[in-house]
């Protein structure tokens, strides 16, 4: 979103039916907004009290200007980089709204549940707004014992039906004893655990995360030009925060190599706000000076993590160009309570996509340029494995993200999922690359095209963009049919993902016994049975399927998610003893034989594959370019 997915799904075979280009919808330009009442120089406040979010809640105390009569106030439900009504209203409990210090009684709306009415008396022109916060609800952990995860929207009310940017607020945390917080906002004063921030729009205050918590190691990661970046880190355990030097190094040159591919920076400051818990969980929401990045507690110090996941910074990273600064135009809305429109995010998340794992191969972190086919192949045969994209197109896909981010349930690779607009969009904007270089002998590259649709330098700021600017931006660079290449690829049901690009940059795809380094890197035990690409089935060490390919042999027995395999032809299930089995039915005719515990009830099933392991990989076609380690290799001077 962005959440940054980590891509579990996998993938098949294809179709031939098209959808027509979906028509563009404009924001309604004859939306009226109303005055804002919170001025810069009478702005809302809201002071959080967070001294109890070891015990999962916290406090919000606000002021809020307001004009007698009936009145509406509002909590955010369309949250930036969520692009969905992700807003956790759930999670308000305990409202109280005062006056003089007399209670006013409020009353949600029927139909609109994120509003909430009162009627403020003659004369007054300040309410106060009193609600408990619970931070480990449904939508998941957002604190620990010793870490917070902090985002304002989660905090505040507000005036209903008013510009963002106009509407000002001046916010405050008091944090536990001993915590210490990282924020993008300019702070006012510091007072012990108490932080009073400058005033700022709501705008600002909402894309502004403030994490805090109790381990927490701050790293400058780059300066220059008068201003800096970094890392902040908050962990559940101190021995989490003993990060390898070499890896240190390697997020110094994140800022560098994204700075050296967008030529430029719009962010007067950046803060990479990372949290490490395994009770909190993985995430990644992108903001203009600063993201929301959560991980495990051994994201640092397991180097196998980055192999998995090194790119969840960086991705958030080049969001600042991408996605903040440059904007779909129907994306970008005047408040937190209207509709955002989702068809663009090929662009905002799929390019993003590339782009992150571009700065992440580039700066060392992911692996080095000769990594980058082996990952490739990985993504690559994710998508062309996916039964799904046989009736479901990538427009539908980024029209349908705002349910498909918090979808779940079986058959995942029937339905298609939003993780497939990032990986497939990293396929089709890599595709684009390759070609921007053929037809210009390599005197250009997709590196010119984000300088052109992203470069300079600004402060933060919003520019918006349509798909018709995306086309004539690449027609710059190097002209060619975009229009249809974008139609082929994300506004038709494609048979097969974007795939010319792989011999165009000097390579061919095969599939052998030997794993795949992005699924189970060297020396490490396969953490999950993935035998996808052979059988057709992933299941977990256990042996309970998560989900089976259609068209498979897994599928023409009959099996399907949570059905557990119990044995594996008369062993007990095991990662090892499912290898073993497909490995040896390789050289005999005998089928794979299976007892499966489907709700309570054994039965036996036959395999009938004879086809080995197979996993995929690139390999070099000699006499060409590689293109993609000139892509991956490091830019930065």
């Amino acid at each position: 979103m962005s959440r940054r997915w980590h891509i579990a799904g996998f993938v098949a075979l294809c179709a031939t039916l098209t959808f027509c280009a979906l028509p563009t919808r404009a924001q309604d330009s004859s939306m009226r907004l109303d005055p804002s009442l919170a001025t810069q120089s009478n702005p809302m406040t809201v002071v959080l009290d967070e001294t109890t979010a070891p015990r999962g809640i916290i406090y919000t105390h606000m002021t809020i200007p307001v004009k007698a009569g009936a009145f509406t106030l509002v909590y955010p439900q369309w949250i930036p980089g969520e692009h969905g009504p992700t807003g956790p209203l759930n999670d308000l409990a305990q409202l109280k709204v005062s006056a003089n210090g007399q209670p006013l009684t409020w009353s949600r709306d029927q139909v609109n549940l994120y509003a909430f009415h009162i009627t403020v008396p003659d004369g007054v022109s300040a309410i106060n707004a009193d609600f408990t916060v619970l931070l480990n609800g449904s939508d998941g952990v957002f604190s620990t014992r010793n870490v917070l995860v902090g985002n304002w929207n989660r905090y505040i009310l507000y005036q209903q039906n008013i510009d963002n940017t106009q509407y000002f607020v001046k916010a405050s945390i008091i944090m536990p004893p001993g915590w210490d917080y990282a924020s993008a906002l300019p702070v006012a004063s510091r007072n012990g655990s108490r932080v009073d921030f400058n005033t700022v729009s709501l705008e600002t205050l909402v894309d502004s995360p403030t994490d805090s918590g109790r381990f927490v190691k701050h790293i400058t990661t780059w300066s220059g030009q008068g201003t800096h970046t970094y890392i902040d880190i908050f962990a559940d355990h101190p021995e989490d925060l003993d990060i390898p030097a070499k890896l240190v190094a390697a997020y110094k040159r994140m800022t560098p190599e994204a700075m050296a591919l967008y030529g430029g920076r719009h962010w007067n400051v950046y803060h990479s706000e990372l949290t490490l818990s395994d009770s909190i969980g993985g995430e990644g929401i992108e903001h203009h000076q600063s993201s929301d990045d959560r991980a495990g507690d051994a994201f640092l110090t397991d180097p196998v993590e980055q192999t998995f996941g090194g790119d969840l910074l960086t991705h958030e990273f080049s969001h600042s160009w991408n996605g903040k600064y440059r904007r779909p135009f129907d994306l970008q809305q005047p408040n937190f309570n209207v509709p955002e429109h989702d068809e663009l995010l090929w662009q905002y998340e799929g390019m993003n996509q590339y782009m992150g794992d571009m700065i992440a191969f580039r700066a060392g972190i992911k692996g080095t340029a000769k990594d980058y086919p082996e990952y490739l192949a990985s993504i690559y045969a994710r998508m062309a494995y996916e039964p799904g994209r046989n009736s479901t197109s990538i427009i539908d896909t980024t029209t349908s993200a705002p349910y498909l981010y918090v979808t779940g349930g079986d058959w995942g690779s029937l339905r298609r999922n939003a993780g497939d607009f990032y990986t497939e969009g990293e396929l089709m904007w890599l595709d684009a690359d390759t070609i921007i270089r053929q037809l210009t002998h390599n005197k250009k590259s997709l590196d010119d095209y984000v300088k052109l649709f992203a470069g300079g330098t600004s402060g933060p700021k919003v520019v918006t963009y349509t798909r018709d600017d995306i086309e004539h931006y690449l027609n710059q660079i190097a002209p060619y049919d975009w229009h249809g290449f974008f139609q082929k690829y994300v506004y038709s049901i494609a048979p097969q993902p974007p795939t010319d690009m792989i011999a165009r940059a000097g390579y061919r795809l095969v599939f052998t016994d030997k794993t795949n380094a992005y699924e189970t890197p060297a020396g490490m035990k396969p953490r999950f049975i993935n035998s996808w690409y052979d059988v057709g089935l992933t299941a977990r060490s256990n042996g309970m399927i998560a989900d089976v390919r259609e068209g498979s042999a897994a599928w023409n027995a009959g099996l399907g998610p949570n059905v557990t395999i119990v044995s594996v032809n008369g062993r007990v299930t095991s990662v090892e003893a499912w290898n073993a089995a497909v490995k040896a039915a390789s050289t005999s005719t005998q089928p794979i034989h299976l007892i499966v515990n489907h709700g309570g009830f054994f039965h036996s099933v036959d395999l009938d594959y004879h086809g080995g392991p197979k996993y995929p990989h690139l390999v070099r076609i000699p006499g060409t370019v590689d293109m993609l380690t000139d892509i991956m290799k490091p830019h930065a001077k």
